[in-house]
């Protein structure tokens, strides 16, 4: 069976995410008309970097499990990552915690024992910005993509599979993903294909659509495009959404539609959950 692989410092794993940088990203979420959807998937994206950092420290420091790539796609393709890190494709996990681009002091409301609540300051790494300008280059993104999961591939050719995630809030302006798409999950190595997942983050009030197993409920020929881009959920995964409560099925996809900030942490969350790390 595929996606048994362990994960190690010997056999790691990778991580590459897509974002959409085109300008609507300057538009807000529909749920949250204060906030950018630039910056609410910034936020999450360096959040769920740390959270990888901390899942995987030891007594020793971090250990590399994963590598780690962040590609933006706008009015150019490149790695997201600004800094120390910055121009680079895939990262080992123990560089991306010793290298963030800035640490930003934030507040977050904590309980005050008492029934309340009180704002705590906290520190806030980041490894990339929110950017939001041009058009929205999916097929050349995902053909980037293609190119590092190949060399990837040719040297671990039996580590767990990586998984892409592509988080965008439009059609593809520069051709039909679904091309790409297909040539970037049809690589493959001992334990099993590359998987995509597609996350749509949307300015509409509308009930997100998470992990469906059938295009049948989804609402327009776009939704239906994205669906048919995203890989199965492998079994941990599927495991794993419905210890969260979702209704999955062995069709389902890593595919969520009309996504609002809640969603796009639960996507994240759910979607980089490891299997048989060690």
């Amino acid at each position: 069976m595929a996606y048994t692989a362990d994960i190690s410092r010997t056999n790691p794993s990778c991580f590459l995410f897509l974002i959409d940088r085109s300008g609507s990203m300057e538009d807000t979420f529909g749920s949250d008309p204060k906030r950018r959807k630039a910056d609410g998937v910034a936020d999450a994206i360096n959040r769920l970097l740390q959270t990888l950092t901390i899942r995987c420290a030891k007594a020793e420091g971090v250990r590399d499990y994963y590598y780690v790539g962040v590609i933006g796609y706008g009015d150019i393709i490149d790695s997201a990552f600004t800094g120390a890190l910055s121009g680079k494709e895939l990262v080992p996990l123990s560089e991306v915690a010793m290298n963030p681009a800035r640490i930003e002091t934030r507040t977050k409301k904590v309980e005050d024992g008492a029934g309340g609540l009180v704002e705590q300051s906290i520190k806030f790494p980041t490894w990339f910005a929110p950017i939001a300008n041009g058009g929205t280059p999916m097929c050349q993104a995902l053909k980037l993509a293609q190119s590092i999961i190949q060399k990837w591939l040719s040297q671990h050719p039996d580590c767990f599979p990586p998984i892409i995630m592509n988080i965008t809030d439009g059609e593809a302006t520069d051709g039909n993903p679904i091309i790409p798409a297909e040539a970037l999950t049809r690589l493959s190595n001992n334990d099993g294909n590359v998987l995509l997942f597609n996350l749509h983050i949307s300015s509409h009030q509308a009930n997100p659509i998470m992990f469906p197993d059938s295009e049948g409920i989804l609402p327009d020929e776009f939704a239906r495009i994205l669906f048919g881009m995203s890989s199965n959920f492998p079994t941990h995964l599927i495991n794993a959404a419905q210890q969260e409560g979702f209704q999955v099925s062995e069709n389902t996809r890593g595919f969520v539609f009309n996504a609002d900030i809640t969603s796009v942490i639960q996507f994240l969350d759910i979607g980089t959950r490891p299997s048989n790390l060690r």
